[in-house]
């Protein structure tokens, strides 16, 4: 049975970058899963399947979601084809919620390795006013939020740096000898 690399930070902490720079490297044994979002298939950097809400609810209601949370004014979903994955040996990461982490450690239970992804308040800060995307005072309530959310048992991977660097040690977290560097 594969490990269930359930990956969490802060909007802005870098887990869209970070997840695309690991599938680039291709590490075996390890598959990114792909979120299904009621968001457009243009929005935002992450590697998603876009659906509308009747579609989501469909999957929902066909029991097509190993996971499945709202966050946001947007449904999200991990595909039950993670279970598939994960009994043939894969590892699995997870582009997972920390408000939603308690609904995958009941699923999953020791299977799942939570690991949170973080970086420090002023490149946070950084980060986010360089999206664009939100005003400063969206931007200051999130950090608020992320200065008080940690979640316990939880691995580190601190994500100031390079995202080499974030890359390599994420696969030191998980036990791997390839290096990230390497291939990239």
């Amino acid at each position: 049975m594969g490990k269930l690399i359930w990956l969490m930070g802060p909007s802005g902490s870098g887990k869209d970058s970070l997840l695309a720079k690991l599938r680039q490297r291709e590490p075996t044994q390890l598959l990114v899963a792909h979120r299904y979002i009621t968001r457009k298939a243009n929005a935002g950097n992450e590697n998603h399947i876009a659906l509308s809400e009747q579609e989501f609810f469909t999957r929902e209601q066909h029991n097509l979601f190993a996971l499945s949370w709202h966050a946001n004014g947007l449904y999200y979903g991990v595909g039950i084809e993670i279970d598939l994955w994960l009994r043939t040996g894969l590892d699995v990461v997870v582009n997972g919620s920390r408000e939603h982490l308690p609904q995958a450690q009941a699923r999953y239970g020791q299977t799942l390795l939570p690991i949170c992804l973080q970086v420090s308040p002023a490149i946070l800060r950084q980060r986010l006013q360089a999206r664009g995307r939100e005003s400063e005072a969206d931007i200051a309530a999130r950090l608020e939020r992320a200065a008080h959310y940690a979640p316990s048992d939880c691995l580190t991977l601190n994500n100031d740096g390079s995202l080499l660097k974030s890359v390599d040690t994420l696969l030191t977290l998980l036990g791997r000898k390839e290096k990230a560097h390497d291939a990239l």
